[in-house]
């Protein structure tokens, strides 16, 4: 293990991790075919795949904590960066509280086909299907969700936000790095073929939907269908769902947001195991 320490604002090791917001607020081409991780939490879940990160950032009072999480993680040959808290700050362009960061390629990410995701069809599954999530935050808070209920894949519609994006991956907790996902190019077409190659059968979550506590989960291969948390299912979507759902609550209260709906949902039809 090496670690190595930063002193200058312009080491060129650090261009990963300069004007972060700024180049946030810019879209992907400001950082093509990188990522960024920001806090603990999240750079050990990058650390899960060490081949992935090109360099790990973090500020000189957390050294002890680098030096204790390489190690756990059988100390792999990646760059890891010590700078003095004050030249962090003023390459990201913004306080760093946790002191922790990460860059990492996205390597096999974007090229993942919607089959890649799609578990053998002779044993039971759950997909989370996200139809224009646009959020920040619920769209990390989804694959936290996700994580805690067992789905195994997360298709995501040509709109929906991206799940690596610096902030939902830090609501995430890193499980966005950990559940495979996929953006689907034809979302009627892949929403069709759920059902007719792959056994799926889909339940939209949908206020005009009969009530989730009459549902009895009609398969062991559940694609739960979650929309926008303000327009709720599109049609193409409800056209494509076996079932539409509602969770019944107090009168006057008509929506949750949408993680938290797909937690009690997910809590009723996920079909992992769970203790």
């Amino acid at each position: 293990m090496s670690i190595e320490s930063v002193q200058q604002f312009d080491d060129p090791r650090l261009e990963d991790f300069r004007d972060m917001r700024g180049r946030d607020q810019r879209g992907g081409d400001a950082r093509a075919g990188i990522f960024i991780g920001e806090q603990p939490l999240v750079v050990e879940a990058m650390l899960e795949s060490p081949e992935r990160i090109r360099r790990i950032l973090v500020a000189e009072g957390k050294r002890p904590w680098l030096e204790r999480t390489l190690a756990a993680h059988g100390d792999p040959a990646i760059e890891a960066l010590v700078a003095p808290q004050a030249i962090l700050e003023s390459i990201v362009g913004f306080p760093i509280h946790r002191g922790v960061l990460a860059s990492g390629n996205r390597i096999g990410v974007d090229d993942r086909s919607i089959d890649d995701l799609i578990p053998n069809a002779e044993r039971p599954a759950t997909l989370l299907v996200c139809e224009s999530i646009r959020n920040i935050d619920n769209i990390g808070m989804l694959f936290r969700v996700a994580a805690a209920f067992g789905v195994e894949g997360v298709i995501l519609s040509p709109d929906c936000h991206d799940p690596l994006y610096r902030k939902s991956l830090r609501v995430s907790i890193g499980h966005a790095l950990r559940i495979p996902f996929a953006r689907s190019a034809d979302w009627a077409g892949d929403l069709a073929r759920l059902r007719e190659a792959h056994g799926f059968h889909r339940i939209g979550a949908s206020i005009e939907g009969h009530s989730a506590a009459d549902l009895v989960a009609p398969s062991d291969r559940i694609a739960l269908v979650m929309g926008s948390e303000f327009d709720g299912l599109g049609e193409i979507a409800s056209q494509h769902c076996d079932s539409l759902v509602r969770i019944a609550m107090a009168p006057d209260v008509d929506s949750l947001n949408v993680a938290v709906a797909a937690a009690v949902l997910l809590d009723r039809y996920s079909t992992a195991p769970r203790v």
